[in-house]
């Protein structure tokens, strides 16, 4: 569970990103669950366009994917969703929460 302070910090790394994922009208496969899995153990942060073309709503596909993969819901704002999870490389440079 991460704190708001590092929520916010978090926030402002995450405005910055581009989205590396878009989810479309097949919605949460479990290709796209794997993908995002993956993206998350390779960045730990990443952003995620729904399309508008998607029956959920991002709120509950954030949900989703936060329960299935295990990652923290940064930030859900119009059609994006922002995700963070601590990466298990130990070869890796991960982000230093405040």
């Amino acid at each position: 569970m991460i704190t708001t302070k590092q929520r916010a910090f978090l926030r402002g790394l995450g405005n910055a990103l581009d989205c590396v994922m878009q989810i479309g009208k097949e919605g949460l496969t479990d290709n796209v669950i794997e993908s995002i899995y993956l993206l998350l153990e390779a960045r730990e942060l990443i952003k995620i366009k729904v399309l508008k073309n998607v029956s959920l709503e991002q709120k509950e596909i954030a949900e989703e994917i936060s329960n299935r993969v295990g990652a923290e819901i940064v930030q859900v704002i119009g059609n994006n969703i922002i995700l963070y999870k601590k990466s298990t490389r130990k070869d890796y440079k991960h982000i230093q929460l405040p």
